[in-house]
């Protein structure tokens, strides 16, 4: 992969060290040389100084032939423009901006710019670290906005039917895995002692699944 990142604050530079350790060709933009100094020593790609969305800057970074973008400065504006720039000018197959606002963020995926907010992605990891019972585990999709959990029936949700555990749009049960095989449950499928349900929440739902289980 060819990849040029904008911005190299703590996020880009250990973004580029990364990808770069995996083999991925990399380049590095910022307006400022001395943010440089955050590069690791192994770090083997590009550094450039310059302006992150200017058309020449990008031209000299190989944009033309870039795989990926990420917009990750610690300017909501410029990481939009950026990854507008590149997206639309010089069709980048695969775009994303780091925002900080959850409203911008909100408007810019509206006008079609993948995101993400580390904002988001941090209060709704904590309310879940916070909230959720021992017994469900979860992954995030996005910036946190929707969720897969992972739930083990036991106790009072023996019995119960896989419609108890569903809320139109905000929770929808995906999946049971029973005695190491799993499928996709209908509405009246009974659950049994040791099941693990996969369940599509919602973040802003997460507090009503738990109190369903409970």
């Amino acid at each position: 992969m060819y990849l040029i990142i904008v911005g190299c604050g703590r996020v880009g530079s250990y973004l580029a060290h990364v990808m770069d350790a995996e083999g991925h060709e990399v380049v590095i933009v910022d307006k400022d040389p001395l943010a440089f100094k955050r590069i690791s020593r192994e770090y083997g790609g590009q550094k450039i100084v310059g302006i992150g969305f200017d058309r020449d800057v990008l031209r000299s970074a190989g944009i033309e032939r870039a795989d990926a973008f990420a917009a990750v400065t610690n300017g909501d504006n410029s990481n939009y423009i950026a990854a507008s720039v590149a997206r639309d000018t010089f069709r980048v197959p695969q775009v994303v901006a780091r925002i900080y606002d959850p409203q911008r963020e909100a408007i810019y995926r509206e006008l079609g710019i993948r995101t993400i907010s580390s904002t988001s992605w941090a209060v709704n990891t904590i309310k879940r670290i916070l909230t959720s019972s021992e017994s469900i585990s979860t992954i995030q999709f996005g910036s946190g906005e929707v969720e897969i959990v992972e739930v083990e029936v036991s106790g009072r949700l023996v019995g119960r039917y896989t419609r108890d555990l569903a809320v139109p749009g905000e929770i929808m049960p995906i999946s049971i895995v029973r005695r190491g095989r799993a499928f996709l449950p209908t509405p009246g499928v009974p659950l049994e002692s040791g099941d693990v349900v996969h369940v599509a929440v919602l973040a802003s739902a997460s507090g009503l699944l738990e109190s369903m289980i409970r």
